[in-house]
């Protein structure tokens, strides 16, 4: 059956319909869940509930990207609101006066592993963090991230030079062994 029947089908209610969407995409949805919040229990709730708001929302659901990428919008929204609420504290910079250079060079020394630099991702300040990782591992463009977050678009390109500088000085005292 195609995507768009499917979506059909769930937007006039039908639970089978709305089975199939879920088997389709929970593993993808948990993936990206579990990438934000770190932990499996949590991850799992995130999707459920992400699940819901689509499936009460989907006559929203207009097919102008993929359900796959509308859904993928709700569960990291989902994930990110999650993480605030858990980290009350929000210090908000005034970004938008900042000049901003696109830097593309995503370099890292040899030997730097992948769960090396996941480890240093973790140790970002949050509001740099959700960028990097919304821009380097969950694909999304600044005016995407912008959206998701409510934040500029400056903004958006600001924190991801100074995550990434920071994320390089990171992983740099890993490889020298002056970091954890």
């Amino acid at each position: 059956m195609f995507q768009i029947e499917l979506v059909e089908q769930c937007k006039a209610n039908d639970r089978k319909a709305q089975m199939q969407l879920y088997k389709q995409y929970c593993e993808g949805m948990y993936a990206v869940a579990v990438r934000f919040v770190k932990d499996a229990d949590d991850a799992e709730d995130m999707v459920q509930e992400a699940f819901i708001k689509a499936f009460q929302r989907i006559h929203q659901f207009k097919g102008e990207v993929t359900f796959g990428a509308w859904l993928k919008r709700i569960v990291v929204n989902r994930c990110i609101d999650f993480l605030k609420s858990k980290h009350q504290q929000k210090v908000e910079l005034n970004e938008g006066h900042l000049h901003v250079s696109d830097d593309e060079d995503w370099s890292v020394d040899d030997g730097v592993t992948l769960e090396r630099v996941k480890k240093a991702m973790d140790g970002l300040p949050e509001k740099y963090r959700y960028v990097v990782q919304l821009f380097l591992i969950e694909g999304y463009d600044h005016s995407e991230i912008a959206e998701i977050l409510g934040i500029s678009d400056t903004a958006s390109r600001t924190r991801l030079l100074r995550g990434k500088a920071q994320l390089k000085e990171k992983l740099k005292d890993v490889a020298y062994g002056t970091g954890s």
